[in-house]
């Protein structure tokens, strides 16, 4: 009788840690190594051009050819310093790229003897990036937690900024650390911000490194501290808790949240997977993903599917995929025809590997 009970709770024990999910319907993929010998590649985007336009942290954006795998170097950024998890970062393309060729770019730096971070605006001239424009400059950096994913949503830049391993900053509005920013694409602010003259669109973040638009919506993944990583909706003007809150609002957390306009995830881990960049699948090659966020991580390296519900506002179904094959997940891009890129993040011959169907 006592075994029997302890499988019970047991039982009842494992559904309450899966909470609102299941595992997502099987599916088998092909996966092949696209290049390699690459150094700590950051962003992976594909472009209009069909080619991938990657950032690697020393400071180097090249074109990756999907077709051949040959990688097409652009420049190297000089006043690049990648120190710790510090370098060059995010990036993202004018949505009119053929008749805008304008690159954003985010990059730490050293600045009388501060470690800073800033985004710069670059002109492709179809060989390589040219005249530099400083969007927004002396953000915070750190060795640990810089964010720095940029997302372009029609006119607005959006920019995830960590915390610079100061936990003060986050929950202080005055400040541009451990938000997510909206600016216009010139650097201004616009007028319909949260706070007025004021870059945050929502705070309360600690280390932010996904950014999608999809469904209306703004998803973000975050790294936790030792617990409680997040998948995020990010909604004008909200909290998002750290470093009062971890993850969901749970005990002595909760008069927190009621007190400040805490949003909740859509999904946290415990322990922690390290979730890094992300993207948003509605493709018909892999039809079992349709409707799924994936999201590259750095522990037990994995590229995870979130299959979201039909108000695309909870995560319904999960699965992993390439557990511990690659080794770490940096970012994951998503090209027309259906197949997926990811580029690992392990400092020592890094790779993209190309994700398909096995049909």
């Amino acid at each position: 009788m006592k075994n029997l009970i302890f499988s019970l709770c047991l039982s009842v024990a494992c559904m309450a840690c899966k909470k609102d999910d299941k595992d997502a319907t099987p599916v088998d993929i092909s996966d092949r190594v696209l290049t390699e010998n690459l150094t700590q590649p950051w962003e992976i985007i594909w472009g209009p051009d069909d080619f991938i336009w990657m950032t690697e942290r020393g400071g180097r954006v090249s074109r990756v050819n999907p077709a051949s795998g040959a990688v097409t170097p652009l420049i190297t950024i000089s006043e690049v310093s990648s120190q710790g998890e510090g370098g060059l970062l995010g990036m993202a393309l004018h949505p009119s790229f053929n008749t805008t060729p304008q690159v954003y770019v985010a990059y730490n730096y050293n600045s009388g003897g501060n470690y800073r971070e800033k985004i710069v605006r670059y002109q492709y001239n179809g060989t390589t990036l040219t005249n530099p424009v400083i969007i927004i400059d002396n953000i915070a950096a750190s060795n640990i937690h810089n964010g720095c994913r940029l997302l372009i949503v029609g006119d607005k830049l959006f920019i995830s900024t960590g915390d610079a391993a100061n936990q003060s900053l986050p929950q202080n509005t005055g400040v541009v650390n451990g938000k997510i920013l909206r600016l216009n694409l010139d650097g201004s602010i616009p007028g319909d911000n949260p706070i007025a003259g004021n870059p945050v669109w929502s705070y309360g973040h600690r280390n932010a490194q996904g950014l999608v638009y999809a469904n209306n919506k703004l998803y973000s993944s975050e790294h936790g501290p030792d617990s409680d990583d997040e998948v995020n909706i990010i909604e004008k003007g909200r909290n998002y808790g750290w470093p009062d809150v971890k993850g969901f609002c749970e005990g002595s957390e909760q008069n927190f949240c009621s007190t400040n306009n805490v949003k909740e995830p859509l999904k946290a881990w415990t322990p922690t997977i390290a979730v890094s960049g992300m993207d948003y699948y509605d493709k018909d090659l892999i039809p079992q993903w349709k409707n799924s966020l994936l999201v590259a991580t750095l522990k037990n390296s994995r590229l995870v599917q979130l299959q979201l519900n039909n108000g695309h506002d909870g995560i319904a179904a999960t699965n992993d995929f390439l557990t511990n094959k690659y080794g770490r997940m940096r970012d994951v891009c998503i090209a027309p025809d259906g197949k997926v890129y990811v580029c690992t993040g392990n400092g020592n011959n890094d790779k993209i590997v190309e994700i398909s169907t096995t049909d």
